[in-house]
């Protein structure tokens, strides 16, 4: 089985998660990154939803997480947002967010459309959930794998 590093390598890794510090930088909004090789599930979105309970996101105060799941050998891709955050944003947000992740990880740029789409996430996240004076980081900025 191939290793993530063909993908995505570790200086990929810490501009991915440089990426989630700045976006997360101005909202009190969570954003995570998951990679794996395989896909274990049938549908993507069912495995993303288990990923989103594994880490704990559903636990921000203010239902505010939002997780990039990536299954790189499966080309499986999925934007998963906590209640607060899918009640919050505009019907076609993750659509359009996700368009431009894709478009990047066709040209097998996977770091860029990472970085790009966390940037994007982080401004919707920034209009409805801004960063407060006694915000704290409810959740890891590690890539988690």
């Amino acid at each position: 089985m191939p290793d993530i590093t063909q993908y995505i390598s570790t200086q990929d890794e810490k501009e991915i998660i440089d990426a989630i510090k700045q976006a997360e930088k101005n909202t009190s909004g969570e954003i995570r990154v998951h990679l794996e090789n395989k896909c274990p599930e049938d549908d993507a979105f069912d495995r993303a939803l288990q990923i989103f309970e594994k880490l704990e996101m559903h636990k921000t105060e203010l239902q505010n997480g939002v997780l990039f799941y990536v299954a790189l050998e499966d080309h499986q891709f999925v934007i998963c947002g906590d209640k607060g955050i899918n009640d919050a944003v505009e019907n076609n947000f993750w659509d359009t967010t996700k368009d431009i992740v894709i478009s990047h990880f066709k040209q097998e740029k996977y770091k860029q459309g990472l970085v790009e789409g966390i940037i994007k996430a982080g401004e919707e996240l920034k209009k409805h959930f801004p960063y407060q004076s006694d915000d704290i980081n409810e959740l890891s900025d590690d890539i988690s794998k």
